[in-house]
């Protein structure tokens, strides 16, 4: 079973006479930035002065400076721009002013476990993960409640490494709900498995052909949108209440019945083998190098994507169906 810390395990004044510099200023950037000043904690953002971000920041009167300036004045550096661009960033503007007995904190493990980032081993290399989006960990803040979060070390150079990722999970108040402890690979792994498999590319593509086949058959692409996907939140609604079986409790008899014994026709075997598939080439670094691969090449198969996808039938009904619900 996994190790659940709360409020009585995480101590904030580990932070105490410590400046944090936040580099980035977007989805995680300000709901972090925002929760831990407001939690009492020095916090400066490293910036690219003058952009859209700076001026948001602004606004919420941050303290802003370049990013190398920020990280010379810091005692703990927290990387939460986007995967893709990590790298580069921490190249030119982060590593070289990286100074003995730092912390260096990632949202996400991607650029530790592929080794795109090589820390120095005399820094502590953590990780505090909010399981939420950006706007969800700032809102459940400023209600006083928090999200839950994922806590690793990788590098205790301290000896202190925990105590830190505790105390800045503390601050945006994740420990009111309770913090998992993890590792930078299964954190790492199961994320990205999870969107690929499950979240983001399983859900779409099984909403996206389910509706193909509706409309194929000469149903109207209206009513099929309503069936396969825009109802397809109540469903998840009660997944996440009350886990799958409390799903079944709440939907009718013949819904359960259909799902149960047509479930496994549609995830059977072949799907599981795929799925197995696809968790080696993240486990191997093979998608790792491909998105790299990608983003340096300007991405142009995720531009193509997007394009295609936003032309699809579904996306034309569903703009329809939604303004229906405004």
């Amino acid at each position: 079973m996994a190790r659940i810390y709360y409020n009585k395990d995480a101590d904030i004044k580990v932070l105490k006479g410590k400046r944090v510099a936040v580099i980035g200023y977007g989805i995680q950037g300000r709901a972090q930035s925002l929760n831990l000043r407001d939690s009492g904690v020095d916090v400066v953002l490293g910036l690219n002065l003058k952009d859209e971000t700076w001026k948001r920041a602004k606004a919420d009167k941050m303290k802003i400076m370049t990013i190398p300036d920020a990280v010379k004045s810091a005692d703990i550096v927290m990387m939460l721009i986007p995967d893709e661009v990590q790298k580069g960033v921490y190249d030119k503007d982060v590593a070289p002013h990286l100074r003995k007995g730092m912390v260096l904190d990632f949202a996400h493990g991607f650029n530790i476990l592929f080794e795109r980032i090589v820390p120095p081993k005399n820094i502590d290399v953590i990780m505090v993960a909010p399981k939420g989006p950006g706007a969800l960990v700032r809102e459940t803040f400023v209600a006083g409640i928090g999200v839950p979060a994922l806590i690793a070390v990788y590098q205790d150079h301290s000896g202190n490494a925990k105590k830190t990722a505790l105390a800045i999970a503390k601050g945006l108040m994740a420990t009111s709900r309770g913090v998992i402890e993890t590792t930078f690979k299964e954190e790492t792994e199961t994320d990205l498995f999870g969107e690929q498999v499950d979240l983001c590319g399983g859900a779409s593509s099984l909403i996206r052909t389910s509706f193909d086949v509706l409309v194929e058959a000469g149903y109207q692409p209206e009513i099929a949108y309503f069936e396969v996907l825009h109802e397809l939140k109540l469903i998840i609604d009660l997944v996440q209440k009350g886990g799958i079986e409390g799903m079944w409790d709440g939907v009718s008899n013949t819904a359960e019945y259909g799902g149960r014994t047509r479930g496994g026709m549609i995830i059977d075997a072949r799907t599981k083998e795929t799925m197995r598939g696809i968790l080696k080439d993240i486990q191997s670094g093979k998608f790792a190098a491909e998105w790299v691969a990608e983003h340096d090449a300007g991405m142009p198969r995720l531009t193509k994507l997007r394009d295609e996808g936003k032309k699809s039938q579904i996306e034309v009904v569903g703009k329809r169906i939604r303004k229906m619900f405004e």
